[in-house]
């Protein structure tokens, strides 16, 4: 059975001589795990459609454990992201969070939509706030958003001093365990999860928007229960090799 969805390319693996496997995010059928015939071909019509960070559109074959990509289009491939190692570093890592939050058959459109969304905020003007305004928003998708307007243990209105993920937010000084944070990063927390994303997002690159970055960065892996691997080892000037394929 075919059917039709548009995604955004997570990963792509070899498969063979000629395929590849790649994993694809979308809104209707969450997860999407495809052989794309014959991509490693010069003369192929998928090859360069099919990179990882590209948005396409897709026709799909349903299979039982491998779909199979039949017909694709590209809606948007971030070239300025490609372009440039800083954004594609922050690219790299909003992929890895989602392929680790989406499930394969169960529709993700809130996920979905915000990694297109923070990718064309990205690909528009770089903003340094976009990685950890991306982790705080999937976190709250995923309904373990920090608390930002209170303490997160004892509930009292703050001053908010520390951060824990552990706790489900930020601390006030009597609760206080974690990380300490200055009042910029809670009032940009804030921001983001309660309706000034945009404002926040027009921030420049301050000491603030990088101890936020980092401690969302925290809490994501907090909630997978493992280390990023985009984060712990940054993409090298000449890119990341395409892994082999196990055998599946």
């Amino acid at each position: 059975m075919h059917y039709r969805d548009e995604g955004v390319v997570l990963r792509t693996i070899r498969l063979g001589e000629a395929d590849r496997i790649v994993t694809i995010v979308t809104p209707g059928h969450g997860k999407v795990r495809a052989v794309a015939k014959g991509v490693r071909r010069t003369k192929s019509r998928f090859g360069a459609r099919l990179e990882p960070l590209s948005h396409v559109a897709l026709l799909c074959w349903r299979g039982r454990d491998l779909d199979v990509v039949t017909g694709v289009e590209v809606i948007d491939s971030f070239r300025a992201v490609r372009d440039d190692l800083g954004r594609l570093q922050v690219a790299t890592t909003m992929l890895e969070i989602v392929d680790q939050v989406a499930q394969e058959r169960h529709g993700a459109p809130a996920v979905f939509t915000l990694l297109v969304r923070a990718l064309r905020t990205l690909e528009r003007d770089g903003a340094p706030l976009v990685l950890g305004a991306f982790c705080l928003k999937l976190l709250a998708i995923e309904g373990v958003g920090p608390v930002v307007d209170a303490c997160a243990s004892c509930g009292r209105d703050g001053p908010l001093v520390a951060f824990d993920a552990g706790e489900g937010g930020f601390l006030c000084a009597t609760c206080r365990r974690g990380r300490q944070v200055s009042p910029p990063v809670v009032e940009l927390a804030r921001q983001v999860l309660s309706g000034g994303l945009a404002r926040a997002l027009s921030t420049g690159a301050t000491p603030a928007v990088a101890a936020l970055e980092d401690l969302a960065i925290g809490a994501v892996e907090h909630h997978l229960d493992r280390r990023l691997r985009s984060v712990r080892h940054p993409i090298g000037a000449g890119g990341r090799p395409e892994p082999a394929a196990s055998g599946r």
